[in-house]
């Protein structure tokens, strides 16, 4: 099926916040994925690696705007718990 794909990588200042990312984001694999796009989440260390694979472009850009912004919430997340932890 697949004949487009991405691999995004973020990498964060320590394991436990890249898993902490990884974690939240991890459980909408199988929630989104469908016979257009399918992705895969891990961690190794302080880097997080998603890759995408899609049918086609338009569901490669789909996939790619969904997991940009899952991650986006996930980062704002942890800010706001470290925030408010070390206040």
């Amino acid at each position: 099926m697949p004949s487009h794909d991405a691999t995004l990588e973020f990498d964060y200042e320590t394991p436990s916040r890249a898993r902490l990312v990884a974690e939240s984001v991890a459980r909408e694999v199988g929630e989104i994925d469908d016979d257009r796009s399918q992705t895969t989440i891990d961690r190794d260390g302080s880097t997080v690696r998603i890759e995408i694979d899609a049918a086609d472009v338009i569901a490669l850009r789909a996939a790619l705007n969904t997991w940009f912004t899952l991650v986006d919430v996930a980062e704002r997340a942890a800010d706001t718990g470290t925030a408010a932890l070390e206040s």
